[in-house]
């Protein structure tokens, strides 16, 4: 069903200065896409995107945790399965390349 965890997304005060400080740590390049008055910060790290955003107090409180996303071949066949298993929805589906500016030819995540 699942094809792993595509992006782990964290929420900052700063999502490029959190970027610089574990690029720096991670010795990997910082990516950056502008879309509109939306910036996406990532790191592309062992095959996972480090996403910062935005602290966003109405869908991440303060505090909150990271939030992972995970590929899936098949999301109506996923969604289905999971609901059925007593998941509840969190904010999803959503299609996150839609709305952050995440560059062409990426893979969705």
């Amino acid at each position: 069903m699942c094809t792993g965890i595509r992006t782990i997304v964290i929420f900052a005060e700063d999502p490029e200065k959190s970027a610089r400080w574990r690029s720096h740590v991670l010795d990997t390049p910082v990516h950056r896409d502008l879309a509109g008055t939306n910036v996406h910060t990532w790191l592309d790290v062992a095959d996972i995107e480090l996403g910062f955003h935005m602290l966003d107090e109405q869908h991440n409180k303060r505090g909150g945790s990271p939030v992972p996303y995970r590929s899936v071949k098949h999301l109506d066949t996923a969604r289905e399965m999971l609901l059925g298993a007593r998941c509840t929805h969190h904010r999803g589906p959503l299609d996150v390349e839609a709305g952050t500016g995440c560059p062409p030819g990426r893979p969705r995540w």
